[in-house]
C-alpha cells in the first residue's frame, strides 16, 4: 500500500471549471479546471510498465501523484436510476504536470455535441493506484459535476422537443380556443338579428408536430 499520510494531510478536490450546473457551447473547446488540496502533483509514471507497480509514496507528508479527468454522457438524464457503464466515456485525459498553485488542467480543444454530462476527477499516486486515505470517515478525495452543453439539460434533443411539442400544443390549444370564442361571438352576433338562423363554427387553428434527429457522437482521442 506504500505511505500513508496524516489526516490533516489528506487529498481533497474541487472542480474550477466548469463549475457545477455550468452550460457550455457545443463543439467548442472545454477547458477541464480541478484545485487539489495536499497533493504533490506532476509524477505521472509510463501505465505500459510501471501500472501498480510501485506503492503510494509521501514528499512532506503529502501523497506524489496526478489526477485524471473523466467525462461521461448522461444520455440526457443528469439523475438517471441506474448507474453509467464505467467502460463508456466522453472524454479521459491524465494529467501528468504541477499545475499552477494547486489548479491542474486539461483541454478538450474538439469540445462536446449537445447533451448532459458529468465530468469527475480520480487522483492517483505516482503508478496510477487510487491515493489511500489514512481514514474511512472523512470527505472524499475526488469532485465531481454535471453540465451541460448546447443548453441541453436533456441532452439538447430533449430540451428541443420538449420546447417544440410545448409550443406545438400551445399554439393549438390557443387556436382552437380563439376558433370557438371568434366562431361563438361572430355566430352569436349574426345569429341575434336574423332570428337564430346562423350558428357560428369553431374553426380552430394548430401547428404540426416537428422531429428533431439525435447527433451521432464523434470519436476522440484519449489519453490514460
Amino acid at each position: 500500500m506504500g505511505d500513508i499520510p496524516a489526516v490533516q494531510n489528506m487529498v481533497s478536490t474541487i472542480f474550477t471549471n466548469p463549475k457545477n450546473g455550468d452550460n457550455v457551447n457545443a463543439n467548442s473547446a472545454i477547458n477541464f479546471s480541478v484545485k487539489i488540496n495536499n497533493l504533490v502533483a506532476g509524477s505521472f509514471t509510463n501505465p505500459d510498465n510501471t501500472y501498480y507497480a510501485a506503492p503510494q509514496a509521501l514528499q512532506g507528508g503529502k501523497v506524489v501523484g496526478h489526477t485524471h479527468i473523466t467525462v461521461q454522457d448522461m444520455n440526457g438524464n443528469a439523475n438517471p436510476a441506474n448507474p453509467l457503464d464505467a467502460q463508456t466515456f466522453a472524454f479521459f485525459k491524465g494529467i501528468n504536470d504541477a499545475g499552477n498553485n494547486g489548479v491542474l488542467s486539461a483541454n478538450l480543444a474538439a469540445g462536446l455535441p449537445a447533451g448532459t454530462y458529468r465530468a469527475c476527477t480520480i487522483t492517483s499516486a505516482s503508478n496510477h493506484q487510487n491515493v489511500i486515505m489514512p481514514v474511512a470517515q472523512r470527505g472524499p478525495q475526488d469532485d465531481c459535476i454535471r453540465f451541460t452543453v448546447g443548453g441541453g439539460g436533456g441532452g439538447g434533443n430533449n430540451g428541443q422537443n420538449n420546447g417544440g411539442n410545448n409550443g406545438q400544443n400551445n399554439g393549438q390549444n390557443n387556436g382552437q380556443n380563439n376558433g370557438q370564442n371568434n366562431g361563438g361571438n361572430n355566430g352569436g352576433q349574426k345569429g341575434a338579428p336574423q332570428g337564430q338562423k346562423q350558428k357560428g363554427r369553431a374553426p380552430g387553428f394548430g401547428g404540426r408536430r416537428g422531429r428533431f434527429g439525435r447527433r451521432s457522437f464523434a470519436s476522440r482521442d484519449f489519453i490514460a
